[in-house]
């Protein structure tokens, strides 16, 4: 069983931020494979479902983002997940707008997010698909940038990187993570 995880904050306040790219791509996952995400529990909204001929278990944590590791902490313990069956998608301010990366595992970067997952888990060997948002024009700007409401022109260029991200998780379930990091890196 796959564990994916989409890292984001809660969408009621925060659907069209950039900080949640991880959300926007497990809700575009779901849509493509037919899997309404209802469940609450493991402090997320998840659900189990089937992608590519493999048992998944998508998963939004609702803990807000500096927090997202409590939540993989939970499902991962409660299924027993190996950590090489994990995939975490989440924004990065590295990569560019409509542009993804996937690593097979490392360190969180700046973002809060990731070093809760790897904090929680106690390991930095999952796989790991990195939407794109940019950078900011002003660095002290940071929190603004990744939590501010994004101009509708920038959105379809973000959703871009949602299409190209979910199409890198269904390869990796389809053909490994190698493969997916030649076609998509």
């Amino acid at each position: 069983m796959y564990l994916i995880v989409g890292l984001g904050n809660p969408e009621n306040e925060y659907a069209n931020t950039r900080h949640n790219m991880g959300f926007n791509t497990i809700n575009e996952i779901a849509k493509n494979n037919n899997i309404n995400i209802v469940k609450e529990k493991f402090k997320g909204l998840y659900e189990i479902g089937v992608m590519q001929g493999k048992k998944v278990i998508l998963l939004k944590p609702q803990t807000y983002m500096n927090l997202s590791g409590e939540s993989v902490k939970e499902i991962v313990n409660f299924y027993n997940i190996e950590t090489d069956k994990i995939i975490v998608i989440y924004d990065d301010i590295d990569t560019e707008k409509g542009k993804i990366r996937i690593r097979k595992k490392g360190g969180p970067g700046t973002h809060n997010g990731m070093k809760s997952v790897i904090n929680e888990l106690g390991s930095t060997d999952f796989a790991r698909v990195r939407v794109g948002i940019g950078q900011p024009e002003f660095k002290n700007d940071m929190i603004n940038y990744v939590i501010g409401k994004v101009p509708e022109e920038e959105q379809k260029v973000l959703q871009q990187g949602v299409k190209k991200a979910t199409e890198a998780v269904e390869e990796i379930l389809k053909n490994g993570i190698e493969i997916a990091m030649n076609k998509f890196n």
